[in-house]
């Protein structure tokens, strides 16, 4: 059997300037809608594309986190991991979407986070896993954020997860699919 071809360093459609963070800061609280959860790539493409993906993504990195820099380092527990950037679409005009009449979540780009930074990230998750504040420290140490200055991001990242969440949303992976990339049903 012949492997698949290569990924495209840019995948088509692909925004690698796409940063909703204030300021544009390196790296941020993006909280998924509660309709939204588990809607990641990883459960929603093939297994073996999922490891093509993510390999494009470290690769592109320079296997490097691409917020605060740093390589995996197996002695404490650091990994690299992909992440996505998605962005929410609340009125899309463009075919197929617009004929749904439901908000878009759209994926608009991949990031490679170390395993401290992708916690951050996801500061709800490491709350319930009982890591909040080694998360919460992290995300200001890497932005240069003042503890007030995290909190009022975090209260803001809250806020849009309230709204957010109020909806359901459609799942864009045009830019997976337009790559080759199998997108299939989640298996759980």
């Amino acid at each position: 059997m012949t492997p698949p071809p290569a990924l495209p360093t840019v995948l088509p459609g692909e925004d690698r300037t796409f940063n909703p963070a204030p300021g544009g800061a390196p790296l941020f609280v993006d909280l998924v809608p509660a309709s939204c959860w588990f809607t990641n790539v990883r459960s929603h493409i093939a297994p073996g594309d999922w490891d093509r993906v993510r390999r494009m993504v470290y690769g592109r990195a320079g296997n490097r986190c691409e917020a605060c820099g740093s390589p995996s380092d197996r002695a404490k527990k650091i990994w690299l991991e992909a992440h996505e950037r998605w962005e929410y679409d609340e009125a899309p005009a463009d075919e197929p979407f617009v004929s749904f009449g439901m908000p878009v979540q759209r994926l608009r780009r991949l990031v490679c986070l170390c395993t401290r930074c992708h916690e951050s990230t996801h500061l709800g998750l490491a709350g319930l896993r009982g890591h909040h504040e080694r998360a919460f420290d992290h995300l200001c140490a890497v932005n240069g954020w003042s503890r007030a200055e995290g909190r009022a991001h975090v209260a803001e990242a809250n806020r849009l997860f309230e709204e957010r969440s109020r909806v359901e949303w459609l799942l864009d992976l045009n830019i997976l699919l337009l790559a080759g990339v199998q997108v299939v049903p989640p298996a759980w």
